[in-house]
């Protein structure tokens, strides 16, 4: 094997689900996630610190991608407009491969209690730093927190509408739209 290999990551990820889809998460190994896309265990930990985290790629680049684009809002945004922005940003960097993937990694994780606390704990870390980036604009709370709820509850919906769909809106139009929907739906609480 080559000492750098182009893309390793997305190929971890692709041979992760392959395997977990064919044995099962807990009889999948390292050494076998590494085997089945031409590395080496080395070159695994490199990208990721455990088997778990291979199912999660991706996630700090995201909340970064959600920050930056509260960040990068006009100054007269409303943090729910604020929070679209961060959506868009987010969002537009999906690629056709992760639509495809994305219904094989949730019923992964639907099947496994721990991967399950795990996603948990990476949405509320995508919330809080949605909540951060608001809080650094001026934001307080508990606006920024219900906020960040908003937007993480809209990115998980449209991410579901988007896996399903072979064709159709963007995963960003899809965003808005689950966004626009949540709004209204708290709006309507009274």
């Amino acid at each position: 094997m080559a000492r750098w290999e182009p893309d390793a990551g997305p190929r971890l990820v692709r041979a992760a689900l392959d395997l977990i889809g064919e044995q099962g998460y807990a009889a999948t190994t390292v050494a076998q996630i590494a085997e089945r896309a031409g590395l080496t265990r080395t070159t695994f930990f490199r990208h990721f610190a455990d088997k778990r985290e291979v199912l999660f790629a991706g996630q700090e680049v995201l909340g970064r991608l959600l920050a930056d684009g509260i960040a990068g809002a006009p100054a007269d945004a409303t943090p729910l407009a604020a929070v679209a922005a961060a959506l868009d940003a987010a969002t537009a960097v999906f690629t056709a491969e992760q639509r495809e993937y994305g219904p094989r990694l949730h019923a992964v994780i639907a099947e496994n209690g721990e991967l399950a606390e795990r996603a948990a704990f990476k949405r509320a870390s995508l919330r809080a730093a949605i909540a951060d980036a608001l809080r650094a604009r001026g934001v307080g709370d508990p606006g920024a927190g219900l906020a960040a709820g908003l937007g993480v509850d809209a990115f998980y919906r449209a991410f579901e509408r988007w896996c399903d769909l072979p064709a159709g809106p963007t995963y960003p139009e899809l965003a808005r739209e689950e966004l626009a929907a949540l709004r209204a739906a708290a709006a309507a609480l009274g």
